[in-house]
């Protein structure tokens, strides 16, 4: 048997695994706003939300070609792949992917497991690059095109990673105040009704967006360990069975549903009202949508937070959690380079090894870590029944000062230090 294919079967499923937790970190991108208006019930949902997922996986390649080319420099100037990533049927190839690949997925359980909503994209990129960097160092990764277009990591990962944020923000803002505008003279009943069901169609766009961006990632990992495995030679398209499996990966962890996050983005940022719900989705399909067409890898984490926090800033008087906001963009400025961190650690433990037997070392080490994660989670577990109670993260709630009694009036002593005796 060719114990090659050992390591290709482990970067497969590995890549479908992280997919799924894709699909749960992500839930909430979509399904978050609708979830806390009440527009959805939660189960219902993730439900809607795994469907248009699966959907959306086969719409467009254009961002698994985006993976498949622009990370890792697999090619030569001829555009054939580079015989060093084919000896020994890509045994070097698909170390590296292996272990980008556990980078991602540790940050995207990490980052759930604290309820901030950070980029399993970004996760993913940082992962493949950091364990491309100590295989083959800096040259090794694509980091520009050949100047005639966006390209390679900065045109297609970290340009979209910087201004999309910023446009979700601006056209959610422009939006929220337009519909409170419009609808001033509604009656309140009436603009709810009618807002909720904008809510279920925006929000059934994003999970579409979602699927036509995020499934597409993990289909260009695969195609990229298929050509390094020498079983797939096309690098301007993707098997059906790649798209297959990923889309049915995603739309399984969106279905499961990252609860943790849902209440974030639902509860802890801003509070939404159905109009400002609308207006989060609406903006968050469109970026989303137009940078899928144009093979942009951003984060979908990034738009629909962005979109979240423009509503906020859009309606007057609307109360914006900034210290929440703040962590989560300090979050999103460590993800890749912490994933990368993760990648080429793994890679070292990998080569360390040698060959298929430090592939599945690194397996290996990526369960471990898993299963610590999930059995975290189990001691304040958070699902469909309780996503949307009353919630306030840790660093906000501590700031409260509980009240003073006067002890006039009462009496119960005093809770505060100035009233003992």
């Amino acid at each position: 048997m060719d114990l090659s294919l050992i390591l290709l079967g482990l970067v497969v499923v590995t890549a479908l695994a992280f997919d799924f937790t894709n699909g749960f970190h992500d839930t909430g991108n979509a399904m978050a706003t609708s979830i806390a208006t009440g527009a959805l019930k939660p189960k219902v949902a993730v439900a809607l939300s795994g469907i248009l997922n699966l959907v959306g996986a086969f719409l467009s390649v254009e961002v698994a070609l985006t993976v498949t080319n622009a990370v890792i420099k697999i090619q030569s100037k001829d555009g054939s792949p580079k015989p060093e990533f084919l000896a020994d049927h890509g045994q070097a190839l698909l170390l590296i992917v292996l272990a980008g690949l556990v980078g991602g997925i540790v940050w995207n359980l990490l980052t759930w497991l604290l309820g901030i909503p950070s980029s399993s994209s970004h996760a993913l990129f940082g992962g493949l690059i950091g364990a491309a960097i100590a295989a083959i160092g800096f040259g090794g990764v694509k980091w520009v095109g050949d100047g005639t277009k966006l390209d390679g990591v900065v045109g297609k990962v970290i340009a979209p990673a910087l201004l999309s944020p910023v446009i979700a923000v601006i056209v959610a803002a422009i939006g929220t105040k337009l519909i409170y505008a419009i609808t001033k003279k509604v009656q309140h009943k009436e603009a709810e009704r009618g807002f909720r069901w904008g809510q279920i169609f925006s929000a059934s766009l994003v999970s579409l967006a979602h699927g036509t961006n995020d499934a597409q990632k993990t289909m260009g990992v695969i195609t990229l360990a298929l050509i390094g495995y020498g079983s797939w030679t096309d690098t301007e398209s993707v098997p059906f069975w790649v798209k297959l499996s990923c889309a049915l990966a995603i739309a399984l962890g969106t279905y499961l549903g990252g609860w943790r996050i849902i209440r974030t983005l639902g509860k802890g940022l801003v509070e939404i009202e159905s109009p400002q719900g609308m207006a989060a989705e609406s903006s968050s399909s469109a970026v989303i949508l137009v940078s899928s067409h144009m093979g942009f890898a951003l984060s979908t984490t990034h738009v629909a937070t962005g979109s979240i926090l423009g509503t906020g800033i859009g309606k007057r008087g609307a109360e914006v959690r900034w210290s929440v906001a703040v962590r989560m963009v300090a979050a999103w400025l460590i993800t890749l380079p912490s994933a990368a961190l993760v990648g080429a650690l793994m890679w070292y433990v990998g080569d360390l090894i040698g060959g298929v037997a430090g592939g599945i070392v690194i397996f290996a080490i990526l369960c471990a870590a898993s299963l610590y994660m999930w059995m975290r989670s189990r001691k304040a577990p958070v699902d469909h029944n309780n996503v949307n109670d009353s919630w306030e993260p840790e660093e906000i709630a501590a700031t409260h000062i509980p009240p003073v009694v006067d002890e006039t009036n009462s009496d119960k002593p005093s809770t505060s230090k100035a009233g003992t005796r």
